[in-house]
């Protein structure tokens, strides 16, 4: 199974311009769906007017993300931000717990709320923790608390990462992005 790769840019709009800016970034919302791979894009404005914009783009791999990249159409778009915004995005590539909440393909994604995002890792946490505990932790008895907790943290965070976060993400899809009316 292959893991989305997730672009975070945050950017400050010039006082005065933020509602070019806005209309510029759906533009490129709309461009940049129609790449191969494309998963979704959401806009994030500012809390206060001297805050930064988030947008977030979600690709099926780190080679779609090379592919928009490179494009000339992102080229244009960015071009087009430029007299807009106080200077170049910064950017942030997210993995692990980070990626794995990230919302489902919509024109306008709100995040899950923290309450059902921390009930879904506690559910996939609870049962492989207890599965490692139960199992694997005897054979680590004989090794000092450090390293013996060092070798269950690995194996129960890559056992999370690859194998029980995404299928429970998955799995409880309508429990995390409920229908809004």
């Amino acid at each position: 199974m292959s893991t989305p790769v997730v672009r975070v840019a945050h950017r400050r709009a010039l006082p005065g311009s933020q509602e070019a800016y806005e209309a510029v970034l759906r533009g490129m919302c709309q461009a940049v769906s129609q790449f191969p791979g494309f998963l979704g894009a959401e806009i994030t404005p500012p809390l206060s007017p001297t805050d930064e914009y988030r947008v977030t783009i979600k690709f099926e791999t780190d080679d779609n993300l090379a592919t928009w990249d490179a494009s000339d159409e992102r080229q244009r778009w960015h071009e087009a931000m430029a007299p807009l915004t106080e200077g170049p995005p910064e950017y942030h590539l997210l993995s692990g717990l980070d990626a794995w909440f990230i919302p489902p393909r919509t024109p306008v994604a709100h995040p899950p709320s923290r309450a059902r995002m921390a009930l879904v890792t506690w559910l996939g946490i609870f049962p492989t923790v207890s599965v490692f505990l139960w199992f694997v932790a005897p054979y680590l008895a004989d090794l000092p608390f450090l390293p013996r907790t060092a070798v269950l943290t690995a194996l129960i965070v890559v056992t999370m990462t690859w194998v029980v976060m995404p299928r429970l993400v998955k799995w409880l899809k309508p429990f995390l992005h409920p229908a809004r009316d």
